[in-house]
């Protein structure tokens, strides 16, 4: 069973006030982001928000139709509009329904990796970028999985990045708490990222109940909330040497 509305409504008012105090942090330390204690960035900070597949590919695509590019674009765009009245700078991978392939009339599979490789050239382009990649899980083998899953790259400051908004996902959206996993080699788009890297499985769509609740404002709204409020929470920790 999923949470209630009465624990979903008191963690998601939680989950908003930690924003206000990430928004708090930032005005009162100036307008650019802090150095995160564990990534140490010393440039401002660009959120670099990436809605996988899109276009041609839909990814993941559950029974009733619900298609993962288009769950992923929604909250991506809830967490831009967030992050940018806050203050933060961001980059988005894509705004709309769209893949960014090189050529359209290529094969699929040439399309699929010629799209990856444009996004990882558009990320590691970013100078002082840090990337969420938002997607939706699925296991038709076994319908009863569900809940949000954070991976993490090799590069460095990933895993503690995954590991904050991990904590915050299982306040706010699991009933049960997962743990933050390596991506390995087995994710493209984490494995070339030359830059802090995490990838948000936000839910499974081989999963009715979750499928449902993916497809609702509310539920969308509540991901990019704490996705982007755990995010800015660690990378706006202070460096304790700093002081010294």
């Amino acid at each position: 069973m999923f949470l209630t509305f009465k624990k979903w409504t008191a963690l998601y008012v939680v989950t908003l006030l930690a924003l206000f105090a990430v928004f708090a942090a930032i005005l009162w330390q100036g307008a650019a982001v802090n150095a995160s204690k564990n990534l140490a960035l010393e440039q401002e900070l660009v959120l670099v928000i990436d809605p996988g597949h899109g276009g041609f590919d839909p990814g993941a695509v559950a029974s009733d139709g619900t298609a993962e590019s288009q769950i992923n674009l929604k909250v991506a765009l809830q967490m831009e509009e967030i992050a940018r009245l806050l203050g933060v700078k961001t980059d988005m991978t894509r705004r709309e329904d769209v893949s960014t392939e090189s050529d359209a009339t290529a094969a699929v599979r040439q399309r699929k990796n010629s799209d990856l490789q444009n996004r990882v050239a558009q990320i590691n382009g970013v100078s002082g970028g840090v990337l969420v990649s938002l997607h939706q899980n699925s296991l038709p083998q076994v319908p009863s999985v569900h809940g949000a899953q954070v991976f993490y790259s090799e590069t460095e400051g990933s895993r503690e990045l995954a590991e904050s908004i991990q904590a915050a996902l299982n306040q706010t959206v699991n009933d049960r708490a997962k743990e933050v996993k390596a991506a390995g080699g087995g994710v493209y788009l984490l494995k070339k990222a030359e830059i802090p890297a995490i990838l948000v499985e936000c839910g499974f769509l081989s999963n009715s109940e979750e499928t449902a609740l993916l497809n609702t404002q509310a539920h969308q709204n509540r991901l990019a909330v704490t996705i982007l409020a755990s995010a800015l929470g660690h990378l706006t920790q202070p460096d304790p040497a700093a002081g010294k």
